[in-house]
């Protein structure tokens, strides 16, 4: 890289956006040999929350923004987590009330800006326009949810809607009535008077470019897709995850628990940070551990209206499971927990960096997705790439049963298993594609490359590095743990993989 850059970049408030970004900043420098510089803009309290994962201090500056107080939030809110879903909305607007000091921000930072990175801040292209800055509305999801809301077309009684024939896939798309109302969302305002699906529209019509954090392995013909709609250059990022920190050991409380079982035993559980059950559904997925009588660690906040996981835990729990499970409420060593020999399984919310993480692990994935864009990754490795199971839900409220939970864990943990054998064969596959030396740099580099032509007013061609392997074709698909065909627009299997895809 020849010129220096200097990106300023604005995600939403919230810890699943910021962190992703952060991440990609530390890439950026390291890819670019140092020539990126990023000024990183987010709430006051989340900097020293996060100054340990700036890699590069010298050239990445993570600049506090003060969040403005909207009734009805709490006192001191600035990020997602600091207030239930509801009120999101006037999380929106407070962010919206930034623009006077971004704008100063992006007048004053040295040396001049180059490029703006944004997801939901639209606005920030009229600032970019007026000082003649490139933008890139660059989305920490996946590039299914960018396509299938492109595609849903509203119906007469406004009961589930209907997808554009053109939508890519029929097995990636949310499923029932519980599932279509998690994206209602989009419907209703979220922020300064503009509808949800109205401020993404913005956000992707009005930048330069589209960023994605995906590889066209895996979404190739949703990549297609929403670049097509949108009519601009789409660079993709990569999974662009940081590096596991191999100095930092297991906490020895927990490595000593682990080391108890057999290799391969424990089923382990995070949900997110972001999720909260009600105290019904909390005890029904612990039942559902129970049930498996396999050793377990399960990672959850207390539920609804529970001050605590001891006061939510069902009846006679913990005496009849004794020291084989463990439901912990606060923070774990996640990846070092995963890279234990005694971890077999892993139930993920499937947030993007956990879907993520959990391909790159040698573990058996089960999937219990909440949120509808946690779903949409799901189905992405449930129904099209087929390395995880994800657990049936009653599709009309979207409940969880401890039988249909136990029996998903079951499923990828019995050696004897059809589905488990499918998914584990197919996991070892995608892992090798993805953990491929050069993969993941491979796109960094290339999303550079396109930034400088970006900026030279040069076509952005967003090409796959060169020494990628084609998209792999859709396996075959197991719908309610059962094999049958999938109806996913196919691609082109690399030949050195031919044989070992189911």
């Amino acid at each position: 890289m020849g010129e220096q850059f200097h990106i300023v970049m604005y995600p939403w408030l919230h810890l699943g956006h910021i962190i992703p970004y952060l991440h990609f900043a530390n890439k950026l420098a390291e890819r670019s040999g140092h020539k990126i510089r990023t000024t990183l803009l987010l709430p006051k309290k989340a900097v020293p929350q996060l100054n340990h994962m700036n890699l590069h201090p010298s050239l990445i500056s993570l600049h506090p923004i003060t969040i403005p107080h909207v009734d009805p939030l709490p006192l001191g809110a600035e990020t997602a987590s600091d207030v239930p879903p509801h009120l999101a909305p006037h999380l929106a607007t407070a962010m919206d009330l930034t623009r006077p000091e971004v704008q100063s921000t992006i007048l004053g930072v040295q040396p001049r800006a180059t490029l703006i990175f944004y997801d939901i801040a639209y606005w920030v292209n009229e600032i970019a326009s007026e000082l003649g800055i490139k933008t890139v509305c660059y989305m920490p999801v996946c590039a299914a949810c960018q396509a299938m809301a492109i595609a849903m077309r509203p119906t007469q009684d406004n009961a589930v809607p209907e997808l554009a024939p053109e939508y890519p896939s029929t097995d990636v798309v949310l499923r029932g009535p519980a599932e279509w109302r998690k994206i209602s969302l989009r419907t209703s305002q979220f922020g300064s008077g503009l509808k949800f699906s109205e401020r993404t529209r913005r956000s992707k019509t009005l930048c330069d470019a589209i960023g994605l954090r995906t590889c066209r392995e895996i979404e190739g013909a949703f990549c297609d897709y929403v670049s097509s709609h949108f009519g601009k250059p789409l660079l993709l990022s990569g999974p662009v995850l940081p590096e596991p920190n191999k100095a930092t050991p297991l906490d020895p409380e927990w490595a000593a628990w682990l080391g108890r079982f057999g290799r391969g035993s424990v089923v382990f559980c995070t949900l997110g940070s972001q999720m909260t059950l009600e105290k019904e559904q909390f005890q029904e997925l612990l039942l559902g551990f129970e049930m498996t009588k396999m050793p377990f660690l399960v990672v959850l906040k207390a539920p609804s209206g529970c001050a605590s996981i001891d006061e939510a835990l069902p009846e006679g729990f913990q005496e009849r499971v004794g020291d084989r499970g463990v439901v912990h409420g606060g923070w774990v060593q996640q990846p070092q927990i995963l890279s234990h020999p005694s971890v077999g399984c892993f139930v993920s919310h499937c947030g993007l960096g956990a879907l993520w993480e959990s391909l790159m692990s040698e573990c058996q994935i089960v999937l219990l997705p909440q949120a509808w864009d946690h779903i949409m990754n799901a189905r992405i490795m449930a129904a099209q790439m087929k390395v995880a199971v994800e657990v049936e839900k009653r599709e009309e409220d979207g409940w969880v049963s401890k039988e249909s939970f136990c029996k998903a864990i079951k499923a990828v943990m019995d050696e004897e298993s059809e589905v488990g054998c499918l998914v584990k064969r197919n996991h070892a596959t995608w892992r090798e594609v993805i953990t491929r030396q050069g993969f993941m740099d491979g796109y960094v580099d290339n999303f550079i490359k396109d930034l400088e032509r970006l900026v030279a007013n040069v076509e952005v061609t967003a090409e796959v590095p060169s020494d990628h392997p084609e998209p792999l074709r859709e396996q075959t698909q197991h719908s309610s743990l059962e094999p049958s065909r999938s109806s996913t627009r196919p691609h082109k299997m690399p030949p050195h993989l031919q044989d070992y895809v189911e």
